[in-house]
């Protein structure tokens, strides 16, 4: 029977990694592009290619510090693999969030350009600490657990952690937010940065590696450096060629962007959906966020439980992406708030298990590599799985963009907002503005029918190519060992 190697409190300490970056992560997708948009003014356009250029950017820059950070230095050698760039990124990550929402005060018609280029400017350093940060953390997870079953322990513990950093990440800020205020998104951005210190030190204890896995890995980059045919270092797109060549890492990458497709588009959409298709006050951004999170909550463990029983993690993932696609398509027709509250608590059901058995699969894969070439290569690969996920990040842009142009959509235009006092209900439409029927249904496009088909090509495409059966994994598991890697 395997045996643990990591206590419990250690794997729950590393999981407030995952929460603090599913925490400011969860923030900056839901409020960022409606900030500039809606609340700044700064026209869909602008908004649309600063997100473009992030969003390049983002997606290169991530493979590129994934094969940088792989690489030891004296200070890793002396501190660790990982655990000094989870620091370096993970402390400037945090404080360039506030960066963001302090753009100049300036006329956004007449100054576009200015506003346009801090848009470009504060995403970019956000998203380079941000690739520090997530690369490494999520590059320790194979290295430090090393078992199919301590890794789905500790996916099972960290999981939860995780989801509570998304719901803090969505619940915070609804709350310091008023949509006319800029300086009220700055006063959110604060907040958020200080719980993200706080859970940065938390993390410490779960992110410092082991002496043996640094002892470890420095004795067979040595070995590597002594023979003939490693003395050059592998370029860029030797690295890419060769992960790309592995049909496992191909197909889950394809499914995992589409996934990050459907969250970051449902996540952004959520404050346009309050305030024009439910026609509700932004407390709603807060109650809605909060049913697809609970959903995910509650059934993580019981994911996690599954994952354990059946020892198949391709069909746990399939079964959990299954729900998400199902769940998703009837939120494109959902006009009234306790139904659509529901349903997202179902599609946050499904979302739990793809959460649950991201690292678990993508720790399968990384064995894989490391039998066929006998290296550990962890940044590398989730670096390039990192940048094909930020494909996401420009599909948003492009989506909310192009349906915004083509269906009418005014910036800076208020919702239809309908209040209750004293049981009764008034139209304040005519004090915030409005958007045509053609640009609400616009809005439950990018919010749930264009995420919906995108995440179905994803599961159709991991069900007919994904090969890593249960059989295999163990063979590779204990071809890990043997190499000692």
């Amino acid at each position: 029977m395997e045996e643990l190697e990591h206590s419990k409190a250690n794997m729950a300490s590393y999981g407030f990694a995952k929460f603090l970056s599913e925490f400011i992560e969860m923030a900056f997708t839901s409020w960022a592009f409606y900030f500039y948009e809606r609340t700044i003014g700064l026209a869909s356009i602008w908004v649309g290619i600063g997100y473009l250029i992030f969003g390049l950017y983002n997606a290169v820059n991530d493979p590129v510090m994934g094969i940088v950070t792989n690489r030891p230095f004296k200070f890793t050698k002396k501190l660790g693999r990982r655990f000094p760039w989870i620091m370096i990124g993970g402390v400037p990550y945090v404080l360039s969030y506030i960066l963001i929402f302090s753009p100049p005060a300036v006329d956004p018609n007449s100054q576009a350009l200015v506003l346009f280029i801090y848009l470009v400017v504060s995403t970019c350093v956000f998203d380079t600490f941000n690739s520090i940060f997530f690369i490494n953390y999520a590059s320790l997870f194979p290295d430090k657990f090393r078992s199919g079953k301590e890794r789905r322990t500790a996916t099972a513990i960290g999981t939860p952690i995780g989801i509570l950093g998304v719901a803090v990440g969505a619940l915070v800020p609804p709350l310091l937010i008023d949509k006319t205020s800029q300086f009220s998104y700055i006063f959110q951005a604060i907040i958020m940065a200080v719980i993200g210190l706080i859970a940065l030190v938390i993390a410490i204890p779960g992110c410092r590696e082991d002496q043996i896995t640094v002892e470890r890995y420095l004795e067979k980059y040595e070995e590597r450096q002594k023979s003939e045919d490693t003395k050059k270092r592998d370029s860029f797109f030797k690295l890419m060629i060769r992960a790309l060549k592995q049909t496992s890492f191909i197909v889950f990458v394809i499914g995992y962007a589409l996934y990050r497709c459907l969250v970051i588009s449902m996540q952004a959409s959520i404050p346009y959906v309050v305030d024009f298709v439910l026609m509700r006050p932004e407390d709603f951004v807060t109650l809605l966020s909060a049913g697809f999170l609970v959903g995910a909550l509650v059934s993580s463990p019981l994911w996690a439980y599954f994952a354990q029983k059946i020892n198949n993690n391709k069909r746990v993932m399939l079964i959990s992406s299954g729900l998400m696609v199902v769940f998703t398509i009837p939120l494109t027709f959902i006009t009234n708030w306790i139904i659509m509250f529901i349903v997202t608590f179902l599609w946050g059901i499904g979302l739990g298990g793809y959460w649950t058995l991201i690292s678990p699969v993508l720790a399968d894969i990384i064995d894989e590599s490391v039998v066929k070439t006998e290296r550990r290569e962890e940044g590398v690969y989730n670096g390039f799985l990192q940048f094909f996920g930020r494909l996401g990040i420009i599909f948003q842009a492009l989506s909310f963009t192009l349906v915004h142009i083509f269906t009418g959509f005014q910036e800076g235009v208020g919702g239809v907002a309908i209040y209750e006092l004293f049981g009764m209900e008034f139209d304040l439409t005519f004090l915030t503005g409005a958007q045509t029927p053609l640009a609400i249904f616009g809005i439950q496009m990018h919010f749930a029918l264009i995420p919906a088909i995108v995440m179905l090509i994803g599961t159709l495409v991991f069900w007919k190519f994904y090969k890593l059966t249960p059989d295999k994994v163990q063979e590779h598991e204990a071809r890990v060992r043997e190499l000692k890697l």
